[in-house]
């Protein structure tokens, strides 16, 4: 009698499946890794710290201001910070920006489907009222445009929910470095572990939204809505940002007829995964002023490693954005792990198929991402 044999799975990038199963990231671990992602991590905690609370001023304090000059400056307008400002000796909130617009152009989760509700176009309408109350012009503009304040309330509404977002992982990135700091932080496996933990603790956090106008607030997204930090706006953000983005201005046509752009937002890979490293620094590319931004604040050990690379400093923008694809792969791992339908290392064999059919659906999308060069990426190579 013939015994059939179970086929083996054959994805091309098996090896990270097992890697996953076997509990490591999809990072290798090592002790020159842990320093790079714990370092950067570091930096982009207390950039995302300063995105945070900007886009949450903006959302709550700039409501429906039509030419928002003073956007930036968190309600402190000086003289010296307009220098500093024109000066561009500043953290750069445009990139805050371009996040927060890449998830209100590519939707997906519970605060896109809210946006779109009666309840919403509701609330809208009374905090617009409240907003415009003897201003004849604005209140002519809302009847003759219907559609306008409604959608830039919507806007603001992704402003505060990636504000909010930010707050959390600024918080768990700073804690994961003091842990480093203190020696409790040795492998990649427990950074990712770390970054699971802030996840899980902060999923059902409740994101809200109400702007303070003349004085009161006024409720966009009541509590009573029921949308939460991870489900919400943490995998839209993950979609957005990680995976499609936008294609950057300068590199590609718009051009509908030069066909350099997919016409499926699905299809877009433009992601913080996907992004070739070298282009940073040039005008136009968005990841450049992150990179820009985390310059200023990395940890000493963490500067002395790029000093120590074949060009010194003469590319450091480079090498930033290579250890933060790494980092950001750690963050993906947690993800994975988090999402996961059944625990990774299950002895059942349905649970087993379930999860590869799962992690397969993950690498079908790291194809053509910088996975494999990340993990052959040495700084000092």
């Amino acid at each position: 009698m013939l015994v059939s044999k179970k086929k083996s799975p054959n994805h091309p990038l098996q090896p990270y499946i097992e890697r996953l199963k076997a509990g490591d990231a999809l990072l290798p671990d090592s002790s020159d890794n842990v320093l790079e992602v714990v370092g950067i991590l570091h930096s982009y905690g207390v950039v995302l710290d300063a995105y945070s609370r900007n886009l949450i001023y903006i959302a709550d304090n700039q409501f429906l201001v039509i030419f928002p000059f003073f956007k930036y400056f968190n309600g402190e307008i000086s003289r010296e910070k307009l220098l500093r400002h024109w000066w561009h000796d500043r953290i750069n909130f445009e990139y805050a920006e371009y996040c927060m617009k890449g998830m209100l152009w590519h939707g997906g989760g519970g605060l896109d489907a809210y946006l779109d509700t009666p309840e919403f176009k509701e609330l809208c309408a009374k905090a617009i009222q409240a907003k415009f109350r003897g201003n004849p012009l604005m209140q002519g503009l809302n009847r003759v445009f219907p559609d306008f304040m409604p959608e830039q309330i919507r806007q603001l509404s992704y402003y505060s929910g990636l504000g909010q977002f930010w707050r959390v992982m600024s918080d768990i990135f700073m804690d994961l470095s003091e842990r480093y700091n203190q020696g409790e932080i040795k492998s990649i496996p427990q950074v990712v572990e770390h970054i699971l933990a802030g996840l899980v603790a902060a999923a059902s956090k409740p994101i809200t939204y109400a702007p303070n106008i003349r004085g009161q607030r006024y409720e966009i997204i009541p509590k009573s809505v029921g949308l939460t930090f991870l489900s919400d706006t943490g995998i839209p953000y993950a979609e957005a940002v990680f995976f499609r983005g936008t294609p950057f201005l300068g590199t590609v046509s718009y051009n509908a007829q030069a066909n350099q752009i997919s016409p499926d937002q699905s299809r877009f890979t433009y992601g913080a995964l996907y992004a070739d490293p070298l282009p940073v620094g040039g005008a136009g590319i968005p990841p450049t002023l992150l990179m820009q931004d985390m310059r200023h604040f990395l940890p000493e050990y963490l500067h002395d490693v790029y000093k120590k690379a074949p060009r010194r400093e003469d590319d450091l923008l480079v090498q930033i954005c290579e250890t933060f694809q790494k980092s950001m792969f750690c963050v993906t791992t947690a993800v994975i792990l988090g999402l996961a339908p059944h625990p990774l290392d299950t002895e059942d064999t349905e649970q087993q198929e379930a999860n590869q059919a799962y992690l397969e659906g993950w690498m079908d999308r790291f194809l053509t991402s910088r996975l494999i060069a990340v993990n052959s990426c040495d700084v000092n190579s």
